[in-house]
């Protein structure tokens, strides 16, 4: 026996030896990967911060970055353990597995420098960086002209623009600061700062930063931020910097402003003279109220009426008169008149108005009691507290709506409905009226709001004494407020968005009737147990963005709690009981570092919103969402298997993300959440193999998706692969798909409805449909007839959308075919050489955006057709694409040609072309003796300047007259 022993001990020997002959480099390589992993794993979380902290629209360039980190994350842990458990006969395929890895990890990690920003800016959203209201008659047109023929003279380097709040300072340096935009002399080097009462030289530091795209190096000390921000401008050459709402004198030195130089502007707004004079504003300008006749066209314009009542008009009148001329007030006023018809209704109005303004002498005061009288118009308790809610955000800062909708619906602040779409109806009519009464602003292209800092001092003020406020939001605190600040009656706090690290040891504020406490976008790392013992009354808690890493047991107290909220609390690893908090109609853990499932999660009832997406979950243990019988919204890990019988059995359901592992449990899925008969949102994915993947998904989205080789599972067997009749969205990331995409889709039903596709690092994918003969094409259908939106990333055999069987002349085209495509983009596809037919152009009648990006083998956009006896392309061709707005190229090192013929595209507006240097023209905008009438941005990169000016141009002019919408980045 020991004999037999000796002989498997040698021979196990013996092929450990030889494998490792066979791949000698294997362990030493997987080492070298590993630690680029964790090089990489670093940028993910820096990258994720700044993005959280930013809370701007992200590119989905960044989107598609993170999902792909992630993918290599989990890959490389699979990867990992095969070969520690590898045999001699596999290791040579790890090895090349080891090796294409490395090059993936490498390349992630040399994208992760995003030159073109994390965030949508000016280049590929809508031409600027914020929405500019509408100006207000002759006197803004002379003050706007005053600050421009300032801001091009060369011998005035610092502008102050001052006058009393409301007035429409802010206003003219916005219409300004778009307006430079475009203007050649600066380059698009214009940033735009609010300073605001409660500034600091740490905050306003980090503000310029986040303009510049900068990431200070040099930590939290102010010198040093200084001299990083002053080299910074100083590489940028000529620039702008605006800075809106100053309140008292701002040392430039210190914040690492540079001294004044050529071409270098520094723009203030300020309520005050004197702190444009301290500032050494070279240009002061005053911005008065408006004129009796322009005061009345606004008031007019804002209320939406032409024709009065001649009693309506006369209070009206009065009405104008006690706004003083003042754009905010006339604006707030006019806005909560809107609609009323009643004469009886508009005496009262005055009336009341009359009253609340009664002793006010001093202008600047007086219009905060015309505020005051809008918030009363309101009437309505739910939206006047929706209103005050809103103040609990930073000066000037941008709310997201379903952000505020969510909130709004957490605290209980709107009328209760049966469903969640229901109530979300509500909050966007809430906020429509709130706008409409011109007490919130619409100012971001995706729908944000935010107050104006006069009717958020009006709102706080009224916090004081009704329902007790503490606000100290976005101010940088370092430290948390005294104790002695958190009084007894004070019923929400909000310390949002501030660089609070620590609470101190032993601190426990008497807060018995506090029911809000937002502590949430702060580099807080603990919580002291004591914190929490006497805010017994705590309904919501928000914690959300912090460094955290555990929660004190005290949290497992309060029962009164409705709402718990840890998102983005990457460190949090565990979570104390929960059984006691009964009441808690909404848990999100989202994006945290727990394993497992808090202790008591199964005693909560109430239960409502349950988010767990971006966990590192391994289970849901049997019988939790059993418990759960209220859930209306249910989001877990894509990594781990959906107990699809519980999840059927919750009636309520309106929206969910999760996977499933087969056909079987995707379609019965699919014919739950449509058999509610309410409309629902949903991200379901159907995974071959659970293998901790994890993806960043959306809310309150139609999109299923296929991944894990999912498509190439002998589960497709079982069937016709169910959609939803509403879905939106599909996805296909590493699912199977194979030769022609049309082919997949013909495994799926209803998916001729789908609006958008992603398809993600699919290797065998070779086109988006086959042209082959009449007969066989009508048979198939048109898959594509509803999509607007088709997206392709890392397609090494993607050869074109395209294929021919057979010669061109016999695959004639389905009608319909991508005429609703409004958006096209291609990335990381290595095999293409042209993008669109020149014959088949006619297909994409309505295509607006073009994006290429990373395709090493492209030569042509629009290219001439195979070598199979089809058309080619002569140079007096002209080639139409009459709605395309954006064309974006980006590192194609082998194109030379967008189209050879003459393009005509009235319709462009951004043009980015960066290292594309084997470029020679540039089609949409060559061959014509003027610019396209819609164009604003011709955006190249600042190293290739020279490349630029090489380009040949048929007309000769057109470097000149093109030469105002360049701007080099």
């Amino acid at each position: 026996m020991d004999k037999l022993l000796e002989i498997v001990t040698n021979a196990a020997e013996i092929v450990t030896n030889a494998a490792t002959l066979l791949c000698p480099d294997l362990e030493e390589n997987t080492q070298t990967l590993q630690r680029k992993i964790e090089l990489l794993k670093s940028r993910k979380v820096d990258v994720q911060a700044d993005l959280q902290k930013a809370g701007k629209k992200r590119k989905r360039e960044v989107e598609d970055w993170l999902i792909n980190v992630e993918n290599n994350i989990t890959e490389f842990e699979t990867l990992e353990q095969e070969i520690q458990c590898s045999r001699f006969y596999s290791r040579q395929k790890l090895a090349e597995r080891v090796e294409t890895m490395t090059k993936e990890v490498m390349e992630l990690d040399e994208q992760s420098d995003f030159p073109g920003g994390l965030f949508l800016e000016v280049d590929e959203s809508i031409g600027q960086l914020m929405l500019t209201p509408s100006h207000n008659g002759q006197a803004f047109l002379q003050n706007f002209d005053d600050i421009w023929a300032s801001l091009m003279d060369d011998n005035i380097l610092s502008i102050g623009i001052y006058g009393m709040g409301g007035v429409g300072k802010t206003t003219l340096a916005m219409h300004a600061h778009d307006n430079l935009l475009n203007e050649p002399k600066f380059s698009g080097h214009v940033y735009w700062i609010t300073v605001s009462q409660e500034f600091s030289i740490h905050k306003l530091q980090s503000d310029i930063a986040q303009a510049l795209k900068l990431d200070f190096s040099c930590g939290s000390d102010e010198k040093k931020r200084a001299a990083q921000l002053f080299q910074t401008f100083q590489k940028r050459g000529s620039f702008v910097l605006i800075l809106d709402d100053v309140w008292k004198q701002i040392d430039a030195e210190k914040i690492g402003i540079p001294p004044r130089r050529d071409e270098c502007k520094l723009v203030i707004t300020s309520r005050s003279k004197e702190v444009c004079h301290r500032m050494g504003c070279q240009r002061i300008i005053k911005v008065n109220t408006l004129s009796e006749q322009e005061a009345w066209e606004l008031f007019l314009k804002k209320l939406g009426r032409d024709e009065l009542h001649p009693e309506v008009e006369e209070i009206c009148k009065k009405m104008v008169k006690r706004s003083g001329g003042l754009p905010l007030a006339l604006v707030t006023l006019a806005g909560s008149m809107r609609g009323v018809t009643d004469i009886h209704e508009w005496r009262d109005a005055s009336e009341e108005l009359k009253e609340s303004c009664m002793g006010r002498a001093d202008m600047e005061n007086e219009v905060l009691p015309i505020l005051l009288y809008s918030y009363d118009r309101l009437r309505d308790p739910k939206l006047q507290r929706c209103f005050l809610y809103c103040s609990l955000y930073p000066e000037d800062y941008p709310i997201r709506r379903e952000e505020l909708i969510e909130n709004f619906i957490l605290e209980e602040l709107m009328d209760r409905r049966l469903s969640r779409r229901a109530e979300n109806d509500q909050g966007h009519a809430i906020l429509n009226q709130l706008e409409r009464a011109c007490l919130l602003e619409r100012v971001l292209w995706d729908g944000s709001m935010k107050m104006h800092d006069l009717i958020r001092d009006m709102a706080l003020g009224i916090t004081k004494h009704n329902r007790r406020y503490m606000v100290k939001a976005g101010l940088y605190l370092r430290e948390i407020p005294d104790v002695q600040e958190w009084t007894e009656d004070l019923d929400k706090i909000s310390l949002m968005k501030n660089s609070i690290e620590e609470i101190s040891i032993g601190m426990s504020p008497n807060c018995p009737r506090l029911s809000t406490l937002i502590l949430s976008e702060n580099p807080l790392k603990s919580i002291p147990d004591c914190f929490f013992t006497q805010m017994r009354g705590l309904r919501t808690l928000n914690l959300s963005d912090t460094h955290i890493q555990y929660l004190p047991h005290s949290i497992s107290d309060l029962e009164n709690l409705r709402t718990l909220l840890l998102r983005y609390c990457f460190s949090l690893k565990s979570v104390p009981t929960l059984e006691k908090l009964r009441l808690l109609t909404r848990l999100d853990l989202s994006h945290t570092g727990i394993e497992e499932l808090p202790d008591g999660v199964e005693s909560l009832t109430n239960l409502k919103v349950l988010d767990l997406v971006g966990t590192s979950l391994s289970m849901i243990p049997t019988g939790v969402l059993h418990s759960l019988s209220l859930l209306q919204q249910l989001r877990l890990p894509i990594h781990i298997g959906v107990p699809i019988e519980e999840v059927l059995a919750l009636k309520h359901l309106e929206d969910f993300c999760g996977s499933v592992n087969s056909v079987s449990d995707l379609n019965r899925l699919i014919t739950f959440l449509q058999s509610m008969m309410r409309p629902s949102f949903y991200s379901i994915f159907l995974i071959s193999k659970f293998c901790g993947y994890t993806s960043v998904e959306r809310s309150r989205c139609k999109l299923v998706g296929f991944d894990q080789k999912s498509l190439m599972d002998s589960s497709l067997g079982e069937g016709k692969i169910l959609l939803p009749r509403d879905i939106e969205e599909l996805r296909f990331s590493r699912s199977g798909l194979s030769g022609s995409m049309a082919d997949g889709f013909q495994m799926l039903n209803n998916a001729r409805y789908v609006k958008k596709c992603n398809v993600y690092q699919e290797d065998e994918i070779e086109c988006i449909i086959r042209l082959s003969s009449t007969e066989e094409q009508q048979s198939r259908g048109v898959p594509f007839e509803s999509l607007e939106e088709l997206s392709l990333y890392e397609l090494p055999n993607f050869i074109g959308l395209y294929m021919w069987e057979g010669k061109a002349a016999v695959a004639p085209l389905l009608p319909g075919i991508f005429t609703q495509l409004t958006d096209l983009k291609i990335f990381g596809c290595n095999k293409i050489k042209k993008i669109i037919p020149w014959s088949l152009l006619q297909t994409l009648p309505n295509l607006q955006k073009l994006e290429v990006k990373y395709c090493k083998e492209i030569e042509e956009i629009i290219g001439d057709e195979d070598n199979d006896g089809s058309p080619v392309i002569s140079s007096s061709a002209e080639i139409t694409m009459p709605r395309l707005k954006i064309l974006s190229l980006v590192n194609l090192p082998k194109l030379k040609s967008i189209c050879k013929g003459m393009m005509i595209c009235d319709s462009i507006e951004n043009i980015i072309i960066i290292f594309c240097t084997n470029l020679k023209k540039v089609a949409p905008l060559d061959g014509q003796p003027s610019p396209p009438p819609s164009l604003k941005n011709i955006n190249v990169c600042a190293r290739e300047r020279e490349w630029w000016e090489s380009l040949e141009w048929e007309h000769p002019n057109a470097n000149n007259f093109l030469q105002p919408f360049v701007k080099f980045w």
